[in-house]
């Protein structure tokens, strides 16, 4: 009988495209003895045949999958300390559930694995349940955490932006605290577990949201543009999205746009110098851009939202591609023209 202790793996498997499992979860997963899924009922099958077809396009050979119930979650407490207590006595029964895999599933010395959606340090309870386990004592092993690719991440990279501007922070939040985080004086916020649809309460000039639902997955929906024009539209699609699936799972991003505050408005997220000119960095250049600059850019950040509109939220993703790459290179050219009317010079594409 051996005495070599359990071992656990945490795998990140980014969140939802296939595509997206960096070579160091293919690596660990294929260290594993076994997998454990948690079953979250017949509404989220997609997700376990999901992380299933991972397991065939990646791990040699047959494999060994346990699956177990996962505890049902008290979800109707609002206010913080009921909504506290629930995911406490939620997370110590799925702790239960989870020892008991361990202990009759896993055998000393074998090496067993968690596949954990987006990364596992971001809004995940299984890093938090294991330390539970372990903090119990009656059970040992050891463990290790490979991360993935977030649904923040994706979010930022269907959109094509960057989560941060120059110099500035950004906030992560769960839905149900975004009012705490408003006024935001200084940054942009990124809003996970949003079930109640709180950006329809952040109004106002200058405010953009970019949202995506099934982030990576082949019914992934994205939609860009001011908040006050495109926040109905959201929710409508929300609603029509979670009809059809049974369940959704969304991410989005608030900014302020300097560009859509006038001079004067304050010393906000949004506001410009007194100048009317707004400094900024963008790969090492440092430029000025006048008021006219920056109304141009208002209708290139516009271009986005406009085109998801006229081809509709279920139209194929790749047609919606093609549109963007095609107004990527009418933006280049045109970046380009203003360039050399500077003095600047061309730059090659991709600069």
């Amino acid at each position: 009988m051996t005495t070599a202790p359990r071992h656990l793996l945490v795998i990140g498997i980014g969140a939802g495209d296939p595509d997206h499992l960096t070579l160091a979860a293919v690596k660990a997963m294929r260290r594993a003895d076994v997998f454990f899924v948690l079953d979250k009922g017949r509404e989220k099958s997609a997700l376990t045949r999901l992380r299933r077809d991972i397991l065939d396009a990646h791990v040699p050979g047959p494999y060994r999958v346990v699956e177990a119930e996962d505890p049902w979650r008290d979800r109707t407490q609002d206010e913080r300390a009921g909504y506290t207590a629930a995911v406490r006595d939620w997370r110590r029964r799925r702790a239960d559930v989870c020892e008991r895999l361990i202990r009759e599933e896993l055998a000393p010395g074998q090496c067993g694995a968690f596949l954990v959606w987006g990364d596992p340090a971001l809004y995940d309870s299984t890093l938090a349940v294991l330390d539970d386990i372990k903090a119990r004592g009656a059970v040992a092993f050891g463990h290790e955490v490979i991360p993935g690719i977030s649904s923040v991440s994706a979010l930022a990279a269907r959109h094509r932006i960057g989560l941060n501007r120059v110099g500035r922070p950004i906030h992560i939040t769960p839905g149900r605290r975004l009012a705490e985080s408003l006024p935001n004086d200084d940054g942009d916020i990124v809003v996970m577990l949003d079930a109640h649809e709180t950006f329809q309460h952040v109004r106002g000039a200058g405010t953009w949201i970019y949202w995506g639902a099934y982030l990576g997955t082949p019914d992934e929906i994205l939609i860009a543009g001011p908040l006050d024009e495109v926040a109905d539209r959201i929710r409508r699609v929300r609603a029509e999205a979670r009809a059809r699936h049974g369940w959704i799972m969304d991410t989005y991003l608030l900014r302020i746009h300097p560009e859509e505050i006038g001079a004067g408005a304050g010393t906000g997220a949004g506001a410009v110098d007194a100048s009317g000119e707004n400094q900024h960095e963008e790969d090492g250049l440092h430029t000025r851009r006048s008021g006219a600059e920056r109304a141009q850019g208002r209708v290139d950040g516009g271009q986005y939202a406009e085109h998801g509109q006229r081809l509709g939220v279920d139209a194929p993703f790749g047609d919606l591609r093609e549109h963007h790459a095609e107004h990527e290179d009418e933006e280049y050219a045109e970046d380009e023209r203003r360039r050399v009317g500077r003095g600047r010079g061309a730059l090659p594409r991709g600069a």
